[in-house]
């Protein structure tokens, strides 16, 4: 069992940044890939960015691309923790952001694929 817990989330202006953390209850380095989801309302949760277990590998959805960016805290001996920083924020980013974990190390973009799942944290981008 892995209980993940996001925060950083909040209420910005367009144009600006946040760093969402994702915290793990146990190491996910070299065991679990990792990624990021949102669901804004009405909408359904879509994929946002993912990296393989050992990191090397690292997807982002099409549209986010050079503004958000997946990393592991890697001053971080137990490697616990996620980030996603987010850039150039836009109110059509404004959704809940949800941390997600797979017990497997390959990267996927299917949020069907993975095992843990995070409680969400809430993004609003005002205009």
């Amino acid at each position: 069992q892995v209980q993940l817990v996001e925060s950083g989330g909040g209420l910005v202006q367009a144009g600006g940044s946040l760093r969402l953390s994702c915290a793990a209850s146990r190491r996910t380095s070299s065991a679990y890939a990792m990624g990021w989801f949102r669901q804004a309302p009405g909408k359904e949760r879509e994929f946002v960015a993912c990296f393989s277990a050992s990191g090397g590998r690292e997807i982002y959805a099409d549209s986010l691309k050079g503004r958000f960016t997946i990393s592991r805290d890697n001053a971080d001996n137990a490697k616990n923790t996620v980030y996603l920083q987010m850039n150039s924020l836009k109110p059509e980013d404004t959704a809940v952001y949800y941390c997600a974990a797979r017990i497997e190390s390959a990267a996927v973009l299917d949020a069907g694929l993975y095992d843990y799942w995070g409680q969400g944290t809430q993004v609003s981008v005002s205009s």
